[in-house]
């Protein structure tokens, strides 16, 4: 029987789809000194005021679930970004769809690789720096907005390296000492759907979790040869977003990552190890980083196996779905784009005709919710620091690229020691930087070959 994959909710609108207009990517760098807080929310105000640091699509999109939060009382402030023809058709968008929750003047737009530091320092205790570039800079961005006393929302990926995990892992730590609250973009675990499918699972509705199954699999997205772009810097962070692995972790992290995660949640633990295969298709004409297959198979220390399948093959079968199967049934956690399709059934059987129990709907996109929740940590002055757990199912993330690049067993013990960096100079960068990866004279990027090939 087909699996039932249809949403049962609005939350299955992607808000990375919101307001299309203007490009995908800005960035801003530099390196962070610590300065002590000044308080946790803004003293007079009841505004929270928005640092726009990213005026791609994520970034517009965030901007959107922000001001949208119930109650109001939420405005973008200031906005940073490398490209201004990016960051003015941002403005224009979001202006044009929430025009009295858009006040951004032109002393508060900043470009550049030193905006983000503009952009943080034009705000207040109770603000939020909206780190939304690509993963290459993360770090970078969160350990100055948290130094200078501001709440974070980070997009995921969080790190295309290990060693970029180690530095948020620490920025963390500074933001608990701080109180400071800290919102990672992995929203699925806000949806009020999934958390009572949750529930259900620690209380033993479905038996003992046997088996995950998680997959995201698409069509082809493959980099064509980039010309005298391909060994440019600044235009590698535009065409790499996906493509080039020091740029934003590559094609599987970046989509995969939300799955990955669901798999730990679902079993309330990080996996012990990984073994991956990966590889490209006969046809590939991709000259970027990635392979087209990913196939990891993680174990959890009970001996729980969780399969995370991503792929980009074209007139293959697509699925976007996560799968459990307990010792009394099986559920649906996850469907098409991440909407809140949740579904036990009768026994093993997936399909309508086997469905026991669903929850209420989501009334908001997992976005939504997860927005909700930050705002309202704080206003009413909550714990809300996602750092470590969304640096931890980042880790994981990397343990199965990893995995699937090398073709072999990874172990927990070997990601999280490891302080591998495919740029070592993130703190120095600037228009005239050397790329960290070079194409060749075809325009092909180096990519994994298993025994010559080096990310832990």
């Amino acid at each position: 029987m087909k699996p039932f994959l249809s949403s049962s909710s609005p939350s299955a609108i992607n808000r990375r789809t919101f307001l299309k207009q203007g490009g995908a990517l800005g960035t801003g760098l530099a390196a962070a000194s610590v300065l002590p807080s000044v308080g946790v929310f803004a003293a007079g105000s009841d505004t929270i005021r928005l640092a726009l640091i990213g005026c791609g699509g994520r970034g517009r999109g965030a901007v959107g679930d922000a001001v949208s939060v119930p109650g109001g009382g939420v405005k973008l402030h200031a906005m940073a970004d490398l490209s201004e023809s990016k960051l003015l058709a941002a403005l224009a968008a979001l202006k044009d769809k929430f025009t009295d929750k858009v006040d951004v003047t032109r002393d508060r737009r900043f470009l550049g690789f030193q905006a983000y530091k503009e952009a943080v320092d034009s705000l207040r205790p109770g603000d939020v720096a909206m780190c939304t570039t690509r993963a290459y800079i993360r770090p970078v961005h969160v350990e100055y907005a948290i130094s200078r006393g501001i709440n974070v929302f980070m997009e995921k990926p969080f790190s295309p390296d290990p060693m970029g995990l180690h530095r948020l892992l620490k920025a963390g730590e500074e933001a608990e000492r701080k109180g400071l609250k800290v919102a990672a973009g992995l929203q699925c675990r806000h949806s009020p759907a999934r958390q009572a499918l949750i529930d259900r699972i620690r209380d033993g509705a479905l038996g003992d979790i046997t088996l995950i199954r998680a997959n995201r699999l698409g069509g082809a997205r493959w980099l064509s040869n980039q010309g005298p772009k391909a060994n440019d810097f600044t235009s590698q962070l535009e065409f790499g977003k996906i493509h080039l692995l020091w740029v934003g972790s590559g094609h599987m992290v970046d989509n995969l990552i939300h799955q990955i995660d669901e798999c730990c949640w679902i079993k309330d633990s990080w996996p012990i190890s990984c073994h991956g295969m990966g590889g490209r298709t006969p046809d590939s004409t991709d000259l970027g980083q990635n392979v087209d297959i990913y196939s990891m198979e993680y174990t959890f220390e009970d001996g729980t196996k969780a399969f995370c399948g991503f792929r980009r093959v074209n007139k293959a079968t697509n699925e976007f779905a996560t799968w459990i199967h307990g010792t009394k049934t099986a559920a649906q956690f996850s469907g098409q784009t991440h909407a809140a399709t949740v579904h036990q059934f009768r026994d093993q059987r997936i399909g309508k005709d086997h469905i026991a129990w669903t929850p209420t709907a989501d009334a908001h996109s997992p976005w939504q919710y997860e927005w909700n929740d930050l705002i309202d940590s704080i206003r009413n002055d909550r714990p809300h620091n996602e750092v470590k757990r969304a640096v931890y199912s980042d880790y994981t993330s990397l343990m199965g690229r990893a995995a699937a690049h090398y073709n072999r067993l990874v172990t927990w013990d070997e990601v999280i020691n490891s302080r591998f960096q495919f740029c070592e100079y993130l703190d120095e960068l600037g228009p005239d930087s050397p790329p960290p990866v070079l194409a060749d004279a075809n325009g092909k990027f180096p990519w994994p070959v298993p025994g010559g090939w080096t990310e832990l």
